[in-house]
């Protein structure tokens, strides 16, 4: 059965300017812009006034109409990522080699040395937006934040598939680099 006509609202903050042009959704806020291509999503993406946008399908069969709340969520996840950004966490876990992290100097690629005693030095880079630290607080643990929460999140998959067990029995390899915590950057403004 099909919808003859369904609609989401999506409010937009302060602060925060969003352009619609042919399913082209631009957002710019206080640190910085993404912009995302939707034109293969047949839906109609209107900017009602400066604080609102209309996203509506005509005629959709339910998976049609299900990509309505997809979409709605990808442009609300820009916003966020733009007001307050991502930040991943990721710890090292060893039984006997400690794993050694080296990030670049542009904080734009990691190097992974000793991880399971191994010689090989696997380079990992990070996707467009993503900058990469050691953690202050926490020993043996990286810290990776952006914009965009689909490079940030990707990046964080890279590296922990960088440190996959091969040939062994993973029950009792537990060793690798993985996520600790995800979630919006928190800051002073979040208090």
């Amino acid at each position: 059965m099909k919808d003859i006509y369904k609609e989401e609202i999506l409010p937009i903050p302060a602060g925060v300017k969003v352009e619609v042009k042919a399913r082209n959704v631009k957002v710019t806020g206080p640190r910085g812009t993404l912009e995302k291509n939707f034109r293969h999503a047949e839906m109609d993406i209107v900017k009602l006034d400066t604080d609102r946008i209309r996203l509506v399908v005509w005629h959709g069969k339910r998976k049609h109409v299900a990509c309505l709340r997809t979409i709605r969520s990808l442009i609300n996840n820009m916003i966020i990522g733009v007001t307050k950004g991502y930040e991943y966490k990721m710890r090292f876990v060893y039984a006997h080699f400690p794993i050694n992290v080296i990030i670049a100097d542009d904080e734009k690629s990691v190097e992974i040395r000793n991880f399971l005693g191994q010689k090989i030095v696997m380079k990992v880079p990070m996707l467009d937006g993503v900058k990469i630290v050691h953690s202050k607080d926490q020993k043996d643990e990286i810290i990776l934040t952006g914009n965009d929460v689909a490079n940030v999140s990707q990046s964080a998959a890279n590296i922990q598939q960088a440190t996959t067990v091969k040939n062994k029995d993973i029950r009792k390899f537990l060793d690798g680099i993985y996520v600790s915590q995800k979630g919006q950057i928190k800051g002073a403004d979040d208090e």
